[in-house]
């Protein structure tokens, strides 16, 4: 279940993956998955760009007959994070792909993770789990939970916690690398660097590369709530705890709304989106926000966050500027979704044609419509 703004919650229906261009991890070895790695030169743990054709779906999983691979970026098999680009012309692969070896891996933005809260309740609520860490670096951790109940899953922000009998929480941070991948009957051998593997008698969940994967006692999850801003995927959220903070800050309003501590789970395409939405320069100083703006700007974050969980992606384009009513090509882009700005530098404005600009603040790009968003 995930907040809907209005006090109240709804259920989260599983992921639906049409035919498309996604990012997705590759895990498993060429007799696990049915890809020849080497010709496609996937010799290590990575993500790859692919084209799906007649895709089915099952258990958030997909099984392929045909994939692209173009333009690939690596995760190096220590799971530290390192990338490189890997060249070359586009290679093709014919299945089907094992199922419960391709999984989506969206930018880990706030709807994500409360995407995952509610498969992970979906897997494992009220049962006894066997935890393990075969990379060893959770293994002390992985032996406190191993034998207990998950009693319920919970997302703030871009923080994942699951609670355990006996007051033990999992503390996850899936920060730009982490990923979870997961599979129903036996767990097979682990691939890759597995911080953690969760296993009940139906299914099996794997962690890799996260930024933090800890237990916290019950201060501790309560300090990690404290310094958080309000969550607008969440019930309990109080959009004006972040005004405060708003009103008296000269910093430019995006950074304020990337800032975790001023509102949680918001990243650069909620941020970038709900600005032009709003007709609001980035670099607009917070104090200079007025309440009615701030109250508007608050309901759009949580409409496009919700819609973001219910699809999987997301998509801020209002009807009329959709590709079939502007008579457009669609975005092909690896984040999916329609936009107005986001990555979209040099394209013409959807709405007054003006061309999209670029700039960075705080070593991040910005991006926005000098017209529509002049302020």
């Amino acid at each position: 279940m995930v907040a809907d703004g209005k006090g109240g919650t709804h259920a989260v229906s599983p992921p639906k993956y049409p035919p498309g261009r996604f990012l997705t991890p590759i895990l498993g070895t060429a007799a696990e998955t049915g890809l020849d790695r080497p010709s496609l030169g996937l010799d290590r743990l990575g993500f790859l760009e692919v084209a799906v054709s007649r895709s089915s779906q099952h258990r958030g999983f997909l099984e392929f007959e045909s994939i692209n691979a173009a333009g690939t970026e690596w995760i190096d098999a220590a799971g530290t994070g390192s990338i490189e680009a890997a060249a070359g012309p586009s290679r093709s692969a014919r299945g089907p792909v094992g199922r419960g070896w391709l999984s989506l891996a969206p930018v880990p933005e706030g709807h994500t993770i409360h995407r995952l809260a509610a498969r992970h309740a979906e897997l494992f609520a009220g049962d006894k789990l066997h935890a393990a860490s075969p990379q060893g670096r959770f293994a002390e951790g992985a032996a406190r939970l191993s034998g207990t109940v998950l009693e319920g899953t919970e997302a703030y922000g871009k923080h994942l916690l699951h609670h355990y009998a006996g007051e033990l929480t999992l503390h996850v941070h899936l920060g730009l690398y982490g990923k979870f991948t997961d599979g129903p009957a036996e767990p097979p051998e682990p691939v890759g660097q597995v911080r953690l593997r969760l296993a009940s008698d139906r299914d099996w969940l794997d962690l890799r590369g996260p930024t933090a994967c800890e237990l916290l006692t019950p201060p501790e999850v309560a300090a990690l709530r404290d310094r958080l801003g309000p969550d607008p995927l969440r019930a309990d959220a109080d959009p004006e705890r972040a005004y405060a903070r708003i009103a008296r800050s000269p910093t430019p309003l995006a950074a304020l709304l990337l800032d975790q501590s001023v509102v949680a789970g918001t990243g650069l395409i909620f941020v970038t989106e709900a600005l032009f939405r709003a007709g609001l320069p980035p670099t607009m100083p917070g104090r200079q926000l007025t309440r009615t703006g701030w109250d508007a700007l608050w309901g759009d974050l949580v409409g496009l966050m919700r819609l973001a969980v219910e699809q999987g992606r997301i998509d801020t384009v209002r009807d009329t500027h959709l590709p079939e009513a502007m008579g457009r090509p669609a975005r092909v882009d690896r984040h999916g979704g329609e936009v107005y700005v986001y990555r979209r530098p040099g394209a013409p404005c959807h709405v007054c044609g003006t061309e999209v600009s670029r700039g960075e603040l705080a070593g991040r790009n910005l991006y926005w419509c000098r017209t529509c968003q002049a302020g």
